[in-house]
């Protein structure tokens, strides 16, 4: 889940508030009829790290899933089909340490790790947090920090300060997400101490969460807390974040069990760090302060 500001002039799709198509983060299954875009090859290397790519990967391109609605991590760029950000750049350059070319598609969130489990897509990067129970479906390569942040309308809007206060609210999340999952279990403990539930409205991408907040069918929208804070940014005023971020967690890459993956890409995202080009890919997004140093197998600790 989570970021920051951008240098990049990034023109969403639909991100005239009307429309408002800022972009999420976060897993169930759906078709997926999003637009798929195949990004320019990484450098196809040789070396170490590739000859540990499973021979099965060696002669296609790693087809990597992301939820293109989430920037900066994951959204689409100006041309309406190719997937850029932080993971897009950071999946070619994974690609290229493993002597592979990527092949970065969108897909919807809640598709993409039953699509990783069924063979569909190789690699899964659209901001994962890594968690026990994800990691019964895959298995995830950590790479990024991130917390969760709540938003409402800069005018009219409500003040959150923790999950606590959402008793009562309306609440607009992206389906499958940390996000959903948190209000939904927040709206347990409400009613379990009298307090009014939470409504939580669920939505296939997070451009519908945060039309329902800009529309006023929502109170409040929650997302990774650099997704929110950059849709905060990009809003026009419409937007503010309220309260304090919560819950910060590792990313992870997610990968199919029993692949072979886990050790390569591992491998190569310590040699993109190693290298520079991990915190170049940040300080372009802007991302810095999600940065980590000891990315690991299956890092969650719940």
């Amino acid at each position: 889940m989570a970021k920051n500001p951008l240098s990049i002039p990034l023109r969403l799709a639909a991100l005239a508030l009307v429309a408002l198509a800022v972009v999420g983060c976060g897993s169930s299954t759906k078709s997926s009829s999003s637009t798929s875009a195949t990004t320019s090859s990484g450098a196809a290397g040789g070396g170490k790290l590739a000859s540990e790519l499973p021979a099965k990967y060696k002669s296609k391109a790693l087809t990597v899933a992301a939820d293109a609605t989430y920037a900066p991590d994951e959204f689409i760029a100006p041309n309406g089909h190719t997937v850029q950000g932080m993971d897009a750049d950071l999946a070619k350059a994974i690609a290229g340490e493993l002597g592979a070319k990527p092949d970065v598609i969108n897909a919807t969130f809640d598709s993409i790790l039953p699509g990783l489990a069924a063979g569909k897509y190789d690699l899964g990067m659209s901001s994962f947090t890594d968690t026990k129970a994800r990691q019964k479906t895959v298995d995830f390569v950590t790479y990024f920090s991130a917390g969760t942040s709540f938003y409402t309308k800069a005018n009219g809007g409500t003040n959150v300060r923790s999950l606590a206060d959402l008793c009562g609210k309306t609440v607009a999340v992206e389906k499958g997400t940390t996000e959903q999952a948190d209000a939904t279990a927040q709206s347990k403990k409400c009613t379990a101490s009298g307090k009014p539930a939470v409504k939580v409205l669920t939505y296939p991408d997070q451009n519908g969460a945060n039309l329902a907040v800009s529309s006023g069918r929502a109170q409040i929208g929650m997302a990774d807390s650099p997704v929110a804070e950059y849709q905060v940014k990009q809003s026009n005023g419409q937007f503010k974040i309220t309260g304090q971020p919560y819950g910060t967690a590792p990313y992870g890459i997610a990968i199919p069990k029993g692949s072979g993956l886990d050790k390569p890409v591992l491998g190569a995202v310590k040699a993109l760090m190693a290298n520079g080009s991990y915190g170049r890919i940040m300080q372009k997004w802007g991302l810095q302060s999600g940065e980590i140093k000891n990315p690991q197998i299956n890092a969650a600790t719940s």
